[in-house]
């Protein structure tokens, strides 16, 4: 958001200080105030101030050279997480989806751009991926991503298609607007998306978007599996069905647990173009 958009309230400096915890990461664990200041585009003198502030506060550590992150830093994720009851309440069907697949499976939402992993079940093989709560991926090249996406009004995504930046992540990876409009517009139809090797090579993925009492996608529910393990049609016919229960499941306990959406007298039941549509497998 530019200087000039932004609203009168818009405090530069909290926006500031919440980039500098960002620049940390899996890549980036420990950072010099040098590559904080230019991570963050920000002067030595202000990156300086921000760190020792945020030092003050418990959430960063520093050995008078490098900088790191502190498990205090979770308490802000914690905040979202504990007042959330949908990862509660899909956890235990997560649970029992892999406990039948054998495969590990993830309720995400969306974050501006990318999705965030609220919940996760991993497989117990030795191999697996290094995915925890709070990871985030570009929402165009994950199959929960564009579960969520193929629902979102039509307008919203056509401004989301303008922005985007869609780089190359392997061979297969959708770049092209026109390509990833299509595909969102076939997901939307079959009411799930697969993603073949577009995210990382060797890793497939079938997702399917989780609806609250209003009939509106608010997250999605993935598998993610080898490409060695299961091809397209293993995934589409052995998969399938069972993350289709699951999220199922997961939608029955919402609409117990949740209020019901207010609803405009004589206007009905509120439905988007999200609308829940019955899944029809393509082979």
């Amino acid at each position: 958001m530019s200087a000039e958009a932004r609203a009168p309230h818009f405090v530069r400096s909290f926006e500031r200080g919440l980039a500098v915890i960002r620049a940390f990461d899996a890549e980036h664990p420990a950072l010099t105030l040098s590559e904080v200041a230019r991570a963050c585009e920000l002067t030595r003198a202000a990156a300086r101030r921000f760190l020792l502030t945020l030092a003050d506060l418990g959430y960063v550590h520093t050995d008078g050279r490098r900088f790191r992150l502190t498990p205090r830093v979770l308490e802000l994720g914690y905040s979202y997480l504990a007042g959330c009851t949908l990862p509660q309440l899909a956890e235990p069907h997560l649970e029992q989806l892999v406990a039948r697949v054998r495969e590990s499976s993830s309720l995400c939402v969306l974050d501006g751009d990318d999705i965030v992993y609220v919940a996760r079940v991993p497989t117990r093989r030795i191999m697996t991926a290094s995915i925890t709560v709070g990871t985030r991926f570009p929402a165009y090249v994950t199959s929960v991503g564009r579960v969520i996406l193929a629902h979102l009004p039509d307008e919203d995504v056509e401004a989301r298609l303008a922005r985007a930046e869609l780089k190359r992540l392997t061979t297969r990876t959708i770049t092209t607007p026109e390509a990833l409009r299509t595909e969102l517009r076939r997901v939307r139809r079959q009411g799930y998306a697969v993603v073949d090797q577009e995210l990382e090579e060797g890793l497939r993925s079938v997702a399917a978007p989780v609806r609250d009492r209003g009939g509106d996608v608010v997250a999605a529910v993935n598998i993610a599996v080898h490409a060695g393990r299961n091809s397209i049609d293993s995934v589409r016919r052995d998969l399938l069905p069972h993350l289709l229960a699951t999220v199922a499941g997961i939608e029955a306990d919402v609409r117990i647990t949740s209020p019901a959406p207010a609803v405009a007298p004589g206007s009905g039941t509120r439905r988007s173009s999200s609308s829940r549509r019955s899944p029809a497998p393509e082979g």
